[in-house]
């Protein structure tokens, strides 16, 4: 993740069986440029080794508060400084509860008293412990000063109980640290977006489609998703991992779809029509196997097609609780003329179009686009040029937001 790059991350691990997860953690945070540094109650040893710590974050394990070669230089204090972001995982209902009231009595406690840097805890407890008044109280007095807390999740714990309790997996912690380094511009916003292609069958082992991958769409997806925003794809056939904190809907065919947003977008500020949906679909499906017939010697086969609805025209045509309304354009030719016309045609508030001829754009990591959006009746235009999808999604969410707060 490209803001993690560079930043100094301490992570802190407490007596919990969830330790060794954040091993993984460790690992993840090391894959995106971060520098880490371990700091270990001693309690926490009895769960994982110091020395397999220090292989993993490539650093020297901090364990003692009381260690007189570090604080000859003030080390607890020297690392409080050198950190951006503490990380507490996992977090557990004692150690919770120490810096809840500010307890500064191991190294761990003291740097989360003496640092300025965002904390971010995950806690880990058997589920009793978590649903316990104390234990809800305390979680909801750090989050009044500013610590922030990713899950925990709901499942068989080592104990045998099923419950809250469990430690979030490092791919979300790590998602929740990127969180603290990205702008939350978005908090307050619910966005719609329809992503990848539909498939319109012409019986049940065959049907019409195209080649979009639905890359763009989770790119904005995990991008608005990043900045704080609530965020619900609608995914037509695309074989990609649903970025974290965005909720998924599948769909098959474009009357999937539409019936799926039309239930969906009145609950939405921003509606994303980034999915390649299919203009016609067979006026007919077989419902067995259509077969070709040997004792005809027949070549060619006549299809009839009917037009399937417009669903980013059925939504900018909405009279209440419109959203505010972006298409995407594919063309071949004449690209900035046609995705000007649609802008106007279909009523858009903002229209992104691309070059597809020659391969360009679908099932690809990079794209360039041209940006189109009107105020009364100007036309305004930003070209976006060759860069990835995962970059263009963070521009066309700068470009959404300057018109919101327009």
């Amino acid at each position: 993740m490209k803001n993690l790059q560079n930043k100094n991350i301490i992570i802190g691990i407490t007596a919990g069986i969830a330790a060794y997860k954040t091993i993984d953690l460790i690992r993840l945070l090391r894959k995106s440029q971060a520098n880490v540094r371990v700091v270990m109650t001693e309690a926490a040893k009895a769960f994982i080794t110091p020395l397999t710590l220090q292989a993993i974050s490539g650093n020297q394990i901090a364990e003692s508060l009381l260690d007189s070669n570090a604080e000859l230089a003030m080390g607890h204090i020297e690392l409080a400084k050198w950190a951006d972001a503490v990380v507490i995982a996992p977090a557990t209902a004692d150690f919770i509860a120490r810096i809840r009231v500010g307890m500064a009595n191991d190294l761990l406690s003291t740097l989360c008293l003496a640092t300025a840097a965002p904390i971010l805890i995950a806690p880990a407890m058997n589920q009793q412990m978590y649903y316990q008044t104390i234990t809800q109280d305390n979680l909801q007095a750090l989050q009044a000063r500013g610590v922030q807390c990713v899950g925990p999740n709901t499942g068989e714990q080592a104990c045998g109980d099923i419950g809250a309790g469990r430690m979030s997996e490092p791919t979300e912690i790590l998602f929740a640290i990127n969180n603290l380094f990205t702008p939350q511009d978005c908090v307050g916003l619910s966005v719609l977006i329809t992503a990848g292609a539909t498939q319109e069958a012409l019986d049940p082992v065959r049907f019409l489609t195209n080649h979009s991958s639905g890359k763009m769409g989770f790119a904005l997806a995990e991008n608005f998703a990043q900045r704080g925003a609530t965020v619900t794809v609608v995914a037509g056939a695309v074989n990609l991992t649903t970025p974290m904190g965005v909720k998924r809907i599948d769909i098959i065919s474009a009357n999937d779809m539409l019936n799926v947003v039309q239930t969906e977008v009145a609950r939405h500020n921003i509606f994303i029509a980034c999915a390649a949906v299919a203009d016609f679909r067979p006026a007919q499906v077989s419902p067995q196997k259509m077969k070709k017939n040997p004792m005809v010697s027949k070549e060619t086969m006549t299809l009839k097609l009917v037009r399937n609805p417009d669903i980013v025209t059925t939504i900018a045509a909405m009279t209440k609780n419109r959203p505010f309304v972006v298409g995407f354009a594919a063309e071949t030719q004449n690209v900035v003329a046609y995705a000007k016309e649609k802008l106007l045609r279909k009523n858009l508030d903002m229209i992104c179009a691309n070059d597809v001829s020659e391969g360009k754009g679908f099932n690809q990591e990079q794209n360039a686009l041209h940006i189109f959006w009107k105020i009364g009746q100007e036309i305004f235009e930003k070209p976006l040029h060759l860069t990835t999808k995962k970059q263009l999604g963070r521009d066309i969410v700068d470009l959404i937001l300057m018109q919101l707060n327009r």
